[in-house]
Parts: C-alpha cells; structure tokens; sequence
C-alpha cells in the first residue's frame, strides 16, 4: 500500500488549486494566493518523498499522476501570476518569475507569454517585453488586449534607442 501516500497528497493539492481557481473567480486574489501556494507545498511535499531513495516511492505515482502534477503545477503558477497582476500593488518580479517557470516546460503557453511581456514591460526591460509579447502575438493573433500594451512597447523601445 505504497500509493496512498502519495495519491493523497496529489489529492489535496489539487483540491487546494481548485479551491484557488474558485476564489479566483470570485475576485478573492489573496485568498487566492494562498491556495495556490498551499497546492504548491503539496506537490513539492510529493516531489521530495518521491525523490527519496528510502521510500521507494518511485513507482507511487503512476504516469498519468505524474503527468497531473506537473500540470497542476504550471497552472498554478500561471494562475498566481494572474492573481499577482490583480493586486494594486504588483510585483512584476514574481509575476515574471511565476511566468517562466511555466515557459521553462511549457514554451508556448499563451497566457504565460502574455503576462511576461506585460511584467517585462512594467519593469522596464523593453525588449524582453516585446519578445514575449510577439510569441504570444504568434500563439493568438487575436490575443487579449495585447495589442495596446504591445504598440506602448514598440513605442518605448524606439524612443529608448
């Protein structure tokens, strides 16, 4: 009885994501915040006991387990990027930084792309912005609301030149 363990963990952090997508949704971003960050521990909880020899808990998740952990993870981190760039203070750091771990295993990943380029630009790195905002461009043509930041940031890099 390896597996229960593991399935267990895998379970509560995906209730707490889904608890987080539904505060999410109800404009409750700190609450938010929070289950998404709790999903987080979770799975890193998971990942820990799952890379320790000892345990032998290797074959505790099955593929398509794992396969959910590591989506619900992206997710996650996308969706505190989302809820990040709610807030009235942002912090493009961390959203950038919530933004590129999904691009690390998830290159074309709209959303993650559009919100880069948007922390790029707030943090005044012009070209980054830009490039992130024409691979997401290239991903959605008819993207959301893109554009005008995206015309602001061809704007701002040729008066920077």
């Amino acid at each position: 009885g390896e597996r229960r363990p593991a399935a267990d963990a895998l379970r509560r952090a995906l209730d707490f994501k889904t608890q987080g997508t539904q505060c999410y949704r109800d404009k409750k971003y700190r609450e938010a915040i929070g289950k998404y960050h709790r999903a987080l521990l979770e799975m890193k909880g998971l990942c820990r006991a799952l890379g320790d020899p000892d345990v032998g808990a290797r074959s505790a998740l099955t593929e398509e387990q794992k396969g959910a952990v590591e989506s619900a993870e992206l997710e996650c981190y996308n969706s505190l990027a989302a809820c990040l760039l709610q807030m009235e203070l942002v912090n493009y750091e961390r959203v950038k930084e919530y933004c590129l771990k999904v691009l690390r295993k998830e290159g074309e990943n709209f959303k993650a792309l559009y919100r880069s380029g948007v922390a790029y630009y707030h943090l005044g790195d012009y070209h980054k912005a830009l490039h992130y905002l024409q691979e997401s461009h290239k991903q959605q043509p008819s993207g959301t609301g893109g554009s005008h930041i995206h015309t602001h940031t061809h704007t701002r890099l040729h008066a920077s030149v």
